[in-house]
């Protein structure tokens, strides 16, 4: 009998994890440690309001994402959607883009952990020393392919309990910072008496700061690549998706209002550079060191998480892709035994040990993450704008009857709209009205911006080839397997 398998394991995880694999993917812990507290400057004590007016953005493409999601279970995803919703040629591209992002999120994050631990043990014993980063990237990378070769099963619950366990770190100490904060809570900090940012009063400071949120969201849109191994995918695939922007969404506000009343939003301007630039970690030793601990471990858990969920994606974006001859084939190949991408998984492991060391040993692991960060947010947020598009294209195409003008319309013109200034922001492109917070990339970070767009450049040519050649292989994209 033959060991051969072609389907991925289907009915292997439910609503619970397909939820956590969004979770996990936006990597809460880590975007309110490092990502969100960046908009401070801009926004400053106004932050928590620039936060909700991200939220409210990403929640119309979240939206648009989940009305696809409900009748197209695919793990193609987004490229499956927009091939489906426009044009397959238009649906390769997605994929193809989307590939480099979630190849790309494990190198991002396992720098981040290495330069973590690497950092923080060396502050408490000066034995360890900082150059010893890239040990715990490399062993990082390494567990993370390993549990995602183990199946989708021990992936998705194993993320899952790092989620939960991050989760509830940040929203415990959130609540402990807001009973601490005492007569100093304000629900000003909700308007924008306390935007005075120089140079940025009022709103413009809200919507400057929001940008940074709204980067802080990227990865809500996880569970859809798992359709093809959940229970019930057009139901489950579209809440999980909702559940986790919203859930999420949450915890940033409070986190972020908990920050605001606890540093003082009149000078909150200066929260991201107070204790020496890991302003949560002051946050948490001003309560107690276990707290400071929790934190730490809560950061660690989110990089591993967030890398677990970026190779579940990339595998099945991989594997869907290969299966329709638009990637080379061989990355179709399953596990036997576990029913996982296995070659698309040794890609990964190859591609994210190269990427993170090499670019970690040239210009060192905090460099090399903002290199990487760059390259990958750049590409993400034109995949989202994208997607909006397709869900406007696929109830005018394909579900005329069910077509709702605010629900598959408007809001998806305004999710497109909402990501213009992320993007502009996350390429470097200046002069825009209205956008002047926007700086120029300096080197080496705009190498990333340039790298991904000698990516899509090389795409460009595949899709030509492929035109030529496999004209079957881009149609094979819009294909739903079920």
């Amino acid at each position: 009998m033959s060991n051969v398998v072609t389907n991925l394991d289907r009915n292997a995880i439910g609503l619970r994890e397909v939820a956590f694999q969004s979770i996990c993917s936006m990597a809460p812990a880590a975007a309110i440690a490092a990502s969100i507290p960046f908009g401070a400057p801009l926004a400053g004590g106004a932050l928590p309001l620039a936060v909700i007016f991200a939220f409210i953005g990403i929640f119309f493409t979240a939206s648009s994402i989940g009305q696809l999601a409900k009748h197209v279970p695919s793990s193609g995803s987004v490229a499956t959607y927009s091939a489906v919703g426009l044009r397959p040629w238009v649906g390769f591209l997605v994929g193809w883009g989307y590939a480099a992002v979630e190849v790309l999120i494990v190198p991002l994050v396992m720098l981040q952990l290495g330069y973590t631990v690497a950092g923080e043990w060396h502050s408490k014993l000066n034995s360890i020393p900082l150059g010893s980063w890239w040990l715990f990237t490399a062993l990082g990378t390494l567990l993370v392919c390993y549990l995602v070769w183990l199946g989708i099963r021990t992936s998705a619950k194993t993320a899952m309990w790092l989620g939960f366990f991050e989760i509830a770190v940040f929203a415990i100490l959130s609540i402990v910072l807001v009973v601490k904060a005492g007569h100093h809570n304000t629900l000003s900090a909700f308007t924008v008496k306390y935007a005075n940012a120089p140079k940025y009063h009022g709103w413009s400071g809200v919507i400057a700061g929001s940008i940074f949120t709204l980067l802080a969201f990227s990865g809500f849109e996880a569970a859809a690549p798992m359709a093809e191994e959940t229970r019930e995918p057009r139901k489950n695939v579209p809440k999980a998706i909702m559940i986790a922007t919203i859930s999420i969404g949450i915890l940033y506000v409070v986190s972020t209002y908990a920050a605001d009343v606890t540093y003082g939003p009149k000078r909150f301007t200066g929260f991201s550079a107070s204790a020496n630039n890991v302003p949560w970690d002051g946050l948490a030793n001003s309560v107690s060191i276990v707290f400071w601990l929790l934190v730490l471990l809560a950061i660690i858990n989110s990089t591993l998480a967030n890398a677990i969920a970026g190779t579940n994606v990339f595998t099945r974006t991989a594997y869907a892709f290969g299966r329709a001859g638009a990637f080379p084939k061989s990355l179709a190949k399953l596990n036997a035994r576990h029913r996982s991408p296995q070659n698309a998984i040794i890609l990964q492991l190859v591609l994210g040990l190269a990427i993170g060391l090499l670019l970690g040993w040239k210009y060192g692991p905090t460099t090399a993450f903002g290199i990487v960060a760059t390259g990958l947010v750049v590409i993400v947020v034109l995949v989202y704008a994208v997607t909006n598009l397709a869900c406007i294209g696929y109830y005018t195409k394909h579900r005329k009857e069910e077509r709702r003008l605010w629900l598959h319309i408007v809001i998806p013109i305004l999710g497109f709209l909402f990501l213009v200034p992320g993007f502009m922001n996350a390429a470097g492109i200046t002069g825009v009205p209205g956008l002047k917070f926007i700086a120029a990339l300096p080197k080496p970070l705009s190498y990333g911006a340039w790298a991904v767009g000698a990516w899509m450049i090389f795409g460009l040519i595949w899709l030509l080839k492929l035109r030529t050649g496999e004209p079957e292989a881009i149609q094979a994209v819009a294909v739903i397997h079920e």
